[in-house]
């Protein structure tokens, strides 16, 4: 029962080429950075990664991005990484968008065991009718576009469609672990991370604060251990490493004898 691994390096341990990956994060928040760092020193390339997004430009995935390491994404999002645009729009890498909730939903059908579900979003768009790029080819025309989906009614509203998501692998990031795997997150650090863990055959969680087994208060735990195979406990440097994606500042406040 004790899931706890020494190193980040045996966290990752039999990730190779052409594995395909659920990882948690949002930008650059929750994000499993030492076990994306640790992924990267490993070599593993040729990869299929199911995220939010790509992370920054040498942040998060962005780090396996740049290296040229990711051959698929499925996501709904490309953010703010220009380098993830600039394959994306080369050719270089094949893109799965679609809705942030359908991707969520995506994630949570596969770690349930539901093959697939209907859902309204999406319908009357490429999402349901095909046709969105996947890949582009050098000369900028479509490459490989995506296939038509099924859309049926119920109660007089249509519904498309969507296949749930599993992959081989998952990493994601908590504040709290225990040795069963059991996963506490902090507040917006939460987002897609318990669905990432749902998803992956093998998950893989990075903690900032490893308690023992009964620590945890049974009503606080987010995601059971029975969703986690691996729990990597972050030294504090790491645990205190998060970067911020945008630092927004209000003024301050006018000094003492200062007009408004």
């Amino acid at each position: 029962m004790d899931k706890v691994v020494p190193s980040a390096a045996d966290a990752v341990a039999g990730i190779d080429d052409g594995a395909s990956l659920a990882v948690g994060g949002f930008g650059l928040c929750g994000v499993p950075a030492v076990l994306i760092s640790a992924l990267y020193d490993r070599g593993a390339g040729n990869l299929t990664v199911v995220s939010n997004n790509c992370g920054l430009d040498g942040r998060g995935l962005g780090q396996l991005l740049a290296a040229g390491r990711i051959a698929r994404a499925m996501g709904s999002y490309v953010g703010e990484n220009k380098e993830f645009a600039r394959q994306y729009l080369a050719g270089e890498i094949e893109v799965e968008l679609m809705p942030q909730g359908t991707l969520a939903e995506r994630l949570r059908a596969g770690g349930s065991g539901i093959p697939a579900f209907y859902t309204p979003a999406g319908v009357g768009t490429m999402v349901a009718a095909g046709g969105m790029p996947w890949r582009y080819a050098p000369d900028g025309t479509v490459a490989i576009a995506s296939p038509p989906k099924e859309v049926r009614a119920f109660g007089g509203r249509e519904y498309v469609l969507e296949e749930s998501i599993t992959t081989d692998f998952a990493l994601v990031r908590a504040a709290v672990g225990d040795r069963h795997g059991n996963l506490v997150f902090d507040k917006a650090a939460r987002n897609f991370n318990p669905l990432a863990a749902m998803a992956g055959r093998i998950t893989i969680a990075e903690v900032e604060r490893l308690v023992e087994p009964g620590e945890l208060d049974p009503d606080a735990v987010h995601l059971p251990g029975v969703f986690v195979q691996r729990v990597l406990e972050l030294t504090p440097g790491q645990a205190a490493d998060k970067p911020i994606e945008k630092r927004t500042v209000r003024p301050g406040a006018p000094a003492d004898g200062e007009g408004a």
